[in-house]
């Protein structure tokens, strides 16, 4: 019988192992047998807590979207204005403990595997759909709505290429150079908006004839 008070333990325990094999396969290919071993815990056991390895899975996926939401809010609390917080959501999602090799590969398992499992799909557009709310948020309090969705839309897209580009061993992008490129993009597109509003503004304006 498990001991009281260890359920938690062994629970996260085979959340990390499971995080670590996938990473380490590159697939989900791996057994709950070597998730259990990595975590050092009997296959029983593994299956007592989870039943399934889809569901080991699914519990995993949900743990490193709890942590990305916790890391946000922390980081949200820390800046001002709004072009800080967009900052600060930038900056989550190149955190040093998401760059690591295994999380890496797991994540792009976890994609692959989304072609497959409903469950596993579903996760992934709420991981999605968060991103793209938490820069919306921002951006509509430094530019027009339609504005904000399109600079959104494509900071999200660079956030995912630039952290899948990891995946590609021989030619990944540093954490500081994946920010830089980021935030140089935001910047361009802002910049942008502001000089085309401007411009509107300009040619808007009435013409004052001189008597």
């Amino acid at each position: 019988m498990p001991k009281v008070g260890m359920e938690p333990v062994r629970r996260k325990a085979l959340v990390d192992a499971t995080l670590r094999a996938v990473g380490d396969h590159g697939s989900l290919t791996v057994t709950m047998s070597e998730i259990a071993r990595h975590a050092g815990v009997s296959p029983a056991l593994a299956h007592h807590y989870f039943g399934s390895k889809e569901q080991l899975v699914i519990e995993t996926i949900r743990s490193l979207l709890r942590q990305l939401r916790a890391d946000a809010v922390a980081a949200l609390r820390e800046a001002d204005t709004p072009r800080e917080r967009l900052s600060a959501v930038i900056r989550v999602n190149f955190q040093a403990h998401q760059f690591a090799p295994e999380t890496v590969a797991a994540w792009l398992a976890f994609y692959s595997e989304a072609q497959r499992s409903e469950a596993v799909r579903r996760l992934l557009v709420v991981y999605a759909r968060r991103l793209n709310s938490s820069l919306l948020s921002s951006l509509k309090q430094l530019c027009p709505a339609e504005n904000a969705a399109q600079i959104a839309d494509g900071a999200a897209a660079m956030i995912d290429g630039l952290y899948l580009r990891q995946g590609l061993r021989s030619a990944p992008v540093s954490i500081a150079t994946s920010i830089a490129l980021t935030e140089s993009y935001v910047d361009a597109q802002l910049a942008a908006v502001a000089g085309g509003v401007g411009a509107a503004a300009g040619r808007r304006a009435p013409v004052t004839e001189k008597r």
